[in-house]
C-alpha cells in the first residue's frame, strides 16, 4: 500500500494536487488507516495517472470526469467537442487582441480621434495637463449623458478654437485654477469672456441641453466643484450672461 507522498512522486504530482483532485470527486478518496493516514494501491496510481496524461493535455478540470473513462469513440467526441471550444475561445482572445491593439494605435483610448486631435493643437498651445485631464473627462460625460449632441458641441468647440480671442481666454482661464476666488484677474476673465460671446454670437443650438436638467448640470458642474476660482468665475459669467441677455 501507498502513502499520499510515495503516490505523488510515482506519478509525478503533487500532495495538494492529489487532495484536490479528491475534493473534485475525480481521485476516490480511500480510507484511512488506524494511524490516520490514507492509504492507495495500484489502481490508485492508474487512475491518477489518467488524470495526469489530461491535464498535463490541458484538458480543463471540469472536463476531466467525461474523458478519463470514456472508451474511444466516446473520448474522441469528447475531445472533438474541447477542442470545438477551445477555437471559440481562441476565436475570442484573437479579437481581444485585435481591439486592444486598436486602442493603444489611438493613444486615448476613450474619446473619439477628432476629440484627441483637438487635445493635441490645445497642448501644442500651451494647455496644461492639469485642464486637458478635465477636459478629457468632461468629454467622456458628454459622450455618455448626450452622445447625439456630441458631435455638434464638438463642431462648435473647433470653430471658437479658431478664433484668437476665444484661445486666448481658453489659456487665461486655464492659468486662473491656482487664483484666489477675489482674484481681480477673474472679473476680468469673466467679462472677457462675456464680452467675446457678444461679438461671436454663434448660430443657436437647435437642440436642447435641458432636456435631461440632472445630466446637464453634471456636465455644468464638473469644472465648478475642482478649484475655487474657477467656480467663482463661472457664477460671475453666469451673472454677467443674464445681464447681456444670454438664455
Amino acid at each position: 500500500m501507498l502513502t499520499i507522498g510515495q503516490l505523488a512522486d510515482y506519478v509525478g504530482v503533487t500532495r495538494r494536487a492529489i487532495r484536490h483532485y479528491h475534493a473534485l470527486g475525480l481521485l476516490p478518496e480511500p480510507e484511512r488507516t488506524a494511524s490516520g493516514y490514507r492509504s492507495y494501491d495500484a489502481q490508485d496510481v492508474v487512475e491518477l495517472h489518467r488524470i495526469k496524461v489530461l491535464t498535463d493535455a490541458g484538458v480543463p478540470l471540469s472536463r476531466v470526469r467525461e474523458l478519463v473513462g470514456a472508451d474511444p469513440t466516446e473520448f474522441r467526441d469528447a475531445t472533438a467537442r474541447i477542442d470545438a471550444e477551445l477555437a471559440a475561445r481562441i476565436a475570442e482572445l484573437q479579437a481581444t487582441r485585435q481591439s486592444l491593439a486598436r486602442l493603444a494605435e489611438r493613444g486615448e483610448p476613450f474619446l473619439p480621434p477628432q476629440v484627441t486631435r483637438m487635445h493635441a493643437e490645445l497642448r501644442t498651445l500651451g494647455v496644461s495637463e492639469r485642464t486637458l485631464t478635465l477636459e478629457r473627462d468632461a468629454w467622456l460625460l458628454i459622450m455618455v449623458l448626450f452622445p447625439d449632441l456630441a458631435d455638434t458641441w464638438l463642431h462648435t468647440q473647433r470653430a471658437m478654437l479658431d478664433d484668437p480671442g476665444y484661445r486666448d481666454l481658453y489659456l487665461r482661464t486655464d492659468e486662473a485654477v491656482d487664483w484666489s476666488p477675489d482674484d481681480p484677474r477673474i472679473e476680468e476673465i469673466a467679462r472677457g469672456t462675456i464680452e467675446w460671446m457678444t461679438a461671436y454670437r454663434p448660430p443657436p443650438d437647435p437642440t436642447n441641453w435641458n432636456d435631461d436638467r440632472l445630466a446637464y448640470d453634471l456636465i455644468t458642474d464638473y469644472r465648478r466643484h475642482y478649484s475655487p476660482a474657477w467656480r467663482r468665475l463661472m457664477e460671475r459669467m453666469e451673472e454677467l450672461a443674464r445681464e447681456a441677455g444670454f438664455g
